[in-house]
């Protein structure tokens, strides 16, 4: 699955749509600014992944600070079946950088 910009993602936040963003980023950054996805350091995401597992054939957009945290993470969860997952291309940084 091809990766999402902040520009697609704002526009589907936008119209409401209903997303599945897991934040692979720590508590404090999160707490900081957040897109209010779920948050699974990453971590902890070997031993979290459980909890996004209804998720594993719909569509899920990873995010962190600036793309490689999610990039990993996204790697990690193809390997566990997961094969919808799309990373923020820029992560939290650049879609707040284009408000």
């Amino acid at each position: 699955m091809n990766d999402i910009t902040t520009q697609e993602l704002r526009e589907r936040i936008e119209k409401g749509e209903n997303l599945h963003i897991v934040d692979v980023r720590e508590q404090w950054e999160f707490d900081e600014a957040n897109l209010n996805g779920l948050l699974i350091p990453l971590g902890e995401l070997p031993n979290r992944f459980s909890e996004i597992e209804a998720w594993k054939n719909e569509e899920i957009i990873i995010h962190c600070k600036s793309g490689g945290r999610s990039g990993r993470a996204k790697e990690f969860l193809k390997t566990q079946g997961f094969e919808n997952v799309r990373n923020l291309l820029g992560g939290i940084t650049e879609y707040l950088a284009n408000q």
